[in-house]
Formats: structure tokens, C-alpha cells, sequence
């Protein structure tokens, strides 16, 4: 049964649907952010691409709760999903980059064409997930990238060269984490992540006047979330039960 038909619509078809137009929803919230971006509101930017993420954060465990596959099968919720993260991750903040002029002119514009391009490809590639879940190849999670670049105030040259070992990354098969879905040192992980959260929106409550503390706890746990997934695929014993062997 189409969604818009002129009979009466199914309450579970309905509340299907509604799901999609919360996960749409993001792109709107995007858009806000390419508005401030656009006119150097940088706070407000990251302020609109944090409500986004939570909207991705949240959709899934909704979607999954009411069936959306099942009752809605011809609308596809990965497509609307995969759509709405290219957005969000890649091509919000490679425009609030270039708009920065933080690398620089060209480099600037020449970091955030890198960033969209091998995004778009590293998003066709069926393999970007190993057996536990992690991603192969860094999985362009630019929104981090860039919020941390704005965090740490970098320089240009380290923002260009995190850009382009970022982006020549994506085509190595290199593990990054996921840290939800990946098993091994997930209580670990999952602090780490939810710490690094917590500093990053402390730094937007600070306006980037960031006291020196956190700075360095926000760095370190960066790195962290950037290279444990390495860590974890040349130690292949290291966080596992024993019962895995």
C-alpha cells in the first residue's frame, strides 16, 4: 500500500513514516548549519550539526522499535540515512573548513574538494565494515576532524597535514572504531567517547576559550577514538574474553 494513497493510512504505516521524517529531519538542521557557517557563526554551526547528530543518534533504536522495514518496505531507511550523514559528516564541516580559511588560501578550498571526493567513494564501498564491526579505512567522520581542528585552534600546516593522512586513510584497510558496536574494550571505548563529548561542549559553552586541562584531556582522548582501532587490529589478543580465545 502506497504511503499516499486516498484511503485511510494504517496507524503503523503512519508512525513508520514519521521515523523518515525524523531522520529527514537532519538535513534540515544542516542546512542551518551551512547557513551559520556561511556567515562565520561557527559556535551556532556546530550547535545545529550536534542537534543533527543526535537525530541520527536516535532514529536507528525508533526505527528498529516500530519495524520501519517491515511496515514501510519500499522506502528505504539506509538510503534516507547514508544521505543524510554525507551531509552532516563530510559536507557540512568541509564547507565551515573552507569557509575558515584555516588552512589558508588555496589550501583551504583544496582540503575540503579532498574531503568531499574521497568521502562520496569511501560511501559506495560495500567493505567499509570488518566482522566486529569496525571501519576499514578512516570512515570519514569529518564533523570530528574539523571540530577538533576548531577546538585546538590549529595551524595550517597541522590542519592540512591531519586533513591529508585523514584522506589517505579512507583507502587503506586500517581499523577505526565504532564505539558502540565494537566488542572489545567497549566499556573503555564508550568512556572515551562519551568524555571527549562532554569536553567538546564544554569548549562550545567556552565559546574555544578552552582552559588548558581540558584541551589536553580533549586531545588525548581524540587520539584516542583516532588510532585505539589500529591499536586493536595489530593486537588482535588485546580486549578479547577469553572464551573468544
Amino acid at each position: 500500500m502506497k504511503i499516499f494513497n486516498y484511503k485511510r493510512v494504517p496507524y503503523a504505516e503512519m508512525r513508520a513514516f514519521s521515523v523518515h521524517i525524523l531522520t529527514a529531519s537532519g538535513s534540515f538542521l544542516a542546512f542551518l548549519g551551512v547557513v551559520a557557517a556561511a556567515e562565520h557563526r561557527f559556535i551556532d554551526m556546530f550547535w545545529w550539526l550536534g542537534l543533527a547528530l543526535l537525530v541520527d543518534g536516535i532514529d536507528g533504536p525508533i526505527a528498529r522499535k516500530v519495524r520501519v522495514k517491515e511496515v514501510l518496505p519500499n522506502w528505504s531507511g539506509d538510503t534516507l540515512d547514508n544521505i543524510i550523514d554525507y551531509v552532516t559528516y563530510v559536507l557540512l564541516p568541509a564547507f565551515a573548513l573552507y569557509q575558515s580559511g584555516m588552512i589558508g588560501e588555496p589550501w583551504s578550498f583544496v582540503a575540503a574538494g579532498l574531503i568531499v571526493v574521497s568521502s562520496a567513494i569511501y560511501y559506495a564501498d560495500m567493505g567499509m565494515k570488518t566482522d566486529e564491526y569496525f571501519f576499514s579505512g578512516f570512515p570519514v567522520v569529518w564533523n570530528m576532524i574539523v571540530f577538533t581542528l576548531f577546538v585546538i585552534d590549529a595551524s595550517a600546516m597541522t590542519a592540512l597535514a591531519v586533513v591529508i593522512v585523514s584522506v589517505v586513510l579512507t583507502f587503506l584497510p586500517i581499523n577505526f572504531l565504532h564505539p558502540v558496536r565494537v566488542k572489545r574494550l567497549r566499556p573503555l571505548n564508550l568512556g572515551v567517547f562519551f568524555l571527549w563529548s562532554a569536553l567538546g561542549i564544554f569548549s562550545l559553552l567556552m565559546h574555544f576559550d578552552t582552559p588548558e586541562w581540558a584541551l589536553i584531556l580533549f586531545i588525548v582522548t581524540g587520539l584516542y577514538l583516532y588510532v585505539i582501532g589500529a591499536v586493536l587490529q595489530f593486537f588482535p589478543a588485546l580486549g578479547r574474553e577469553t572464551k573468544d580465545g
